[in-house]
């Protein structure tokens, strides 16, 4: 019998690649999404006798009398708009998917006895006082602020599966994800990576917010991937916060430039004011994964992005012959 997992957000960057992942392990996966930022491309040639795809929102109370669900083994809860160009667009929705679509899918859990990861994020540590970033820190967040409709909801969505884990023994785990990035992410996510990836093909000018001086740490899509499989594989992971991320840190500036030299552009890097509360730094600590995942990111930073660059050109190039 194929074991049956739930991926809410299946249509978007993680779900996708997760539920490509499983069904290549010969799982039965059900996907749920909004659409509000998924692609159908993302999930398009997913094949039908493994893949359930409903466009449902996860903060709908149907979902828990749907009968595809009710005997569902895993739940991997990502849904939620990821960058900061879609959750400033819609504030209230993303508040909704982590606090009421998370109540949700924990509430699923408790019924089915179904093990449930919740992506979290590095955004919980706001503009971080302690670096690197460990689980026990409490970050620094500011609740009045445009990025707040993201982190403190992420933060709130935590709070829900601690409630849940010790009033009703649910079998969860949190992971706290830090840039995950690949081939995979749309050209005009708005992140960093697929920003200066886009900019730089494109030979346009590369934009640099702030100085440049504001560091990050970014974790390939298959690495993210095998930490939040190990995470629900694992028992010493029920009711643990775990950074799951590539604890080797970049500035931006130095990025911009690295990104300019693979891909041999003749982009120039120009100078924006930094974003409203804009993280000044971010890098996991990651030993509790090495412990209780015996995980670790493996792929480096230059390997990723020559994936991620010969994917983009594919798919620039596409775009230029059908125009």
């Amino acid at each position: 019998m194929l074991k049956k997992v739930l991926i809410t957000g299946a249509a978007g960057f993680l779900g996708s690649h997760l539920a490509k992942d499983l069904i290549a392990e010969g799982c039965m996966v059900i996907g749920i999404d909004n659409m509000y930022s998924g692609k159908l491309m993302n999930i398009k040639d997913l094949p039908n006798q493994q893949f359930i795809f409903k466009k449902m929102d996860v903060c709908s109370k149907e979902l828990l009398d749907d009968p595809d669900l009710k005997t569902v083994q895993e739940i991997y809860h990502f849904a939620s708009p990821a960058s900061p160009r879609s959750y400033q667009m819609n504030p209230f929705g993303t508040i909704n998917a982590n606090t009421v679509g998370t109540e949700n899918m924990l509430e699923l859990a408790k019924c089915t006895g179904a093990k449930i990861v919740y992506t979290s994020t590095s955004e919980a540590y706001g503009d971080p006082e302690i670096h690197p970033q460990p689980e026990t820190y409490r970050g620094n967040v500011n609740t009045w602020g445009p990025r707040a409709c993201y982190d403190e909801s992420k933060r709130l969505g935590e709070v829900l599966c601690y409630l849940y884990f010790m009033h009703h023994n649910t079998q969860v785990k949190v992971a706290r994800l830090f840039n995950t990035y690949s081939a995979g992410l749309a050209n005009d996510d708005g992140r960093v990576i697929s920003n200066f990836v886009t900019q730089a093909l494109k030979g346009e000018d590369i934009t640099v917010y702030g100085d440049g001086s504001q560091t990050r740490s970014f974790c390939y899509v298959t690495d993210t991937i095998k930490g939040l499989k190990l995470m629900m594989e694992k028992e010493a992971a029920n009711g643990e916060i775990i950074n799951i991320g590539n604890p080797i840190e970049y500035k931006i500036l130095d990025l911009a430039y690295f990104i300019k030299d693979l891909t041999e552009s003749r982009s120039k890097i120009v100078f924006e004011p930094l974003p409203e509360n804009d993280p000044k730094i971010r890098r996991p600590v990651i030993e509790k994964a090495r412990k209780l995942l015996e995980w670790e990111p493996i792929v480096s930073l230059e390997e990723g992005l020559k994936l991620t660059i010969n994917d983009y050109k594919s798919k620039l190039k596409n775009c230029v012959q059908r125009d």
